[in-house]
């Protein structure tokens, strides 16, 4: 389970968060997400939103996976926030709730470069 949820995120952040496929949050988030994070809306309605507006924004935005930790239905994600030119821009630690596969909640913190 922690091995397949962990491939889970590692496709969601594939193709949501670094090609800006924003219909692909309807392959991997539930509808009654739950989000910790006060500048996104609930539920996958409210992430698609949040992220295509800054997927429009700021069409360089990718996140690299650095390192995940998996236990149960939990995972933690590790990743860094790149520039086009190689540069560090943030960092951040996502931690996921899966339920059947599928992201239903989410924290996270973020360390400014």
């Amino acid at each position: 389970m922690e091995n397949k949820n962990k491939e889970v995120i590692r496709k969601f952040y594939e193709e949501f968060f670094n090609l800006h496929r924003i219909e692909t949050a309807d392959l991997y988030v539930r509808e009654d997400y739950i989000q910790h994070n006060p500048g996104v809306e609930q539920g996958r309605a409210g992430l698609k939103r949040a992220f295509a507006e800054k997927f429009k924004e700021h069409p360089e935005f990718r996140l690299n996976i650095q390192m995940m930790i998996a236990e149960g239905d939990m995972v933690a994600v590790y990743l860094k926030n790149v520039g086009e030119d190689g540069s560090t821009r943030c960092r951040v630690v996502d931690i996921y709730r899966l339920e059947n596969e599928m992201l239903a909640e989410h924290w996270d913190v973020l360390q400014p470069c």
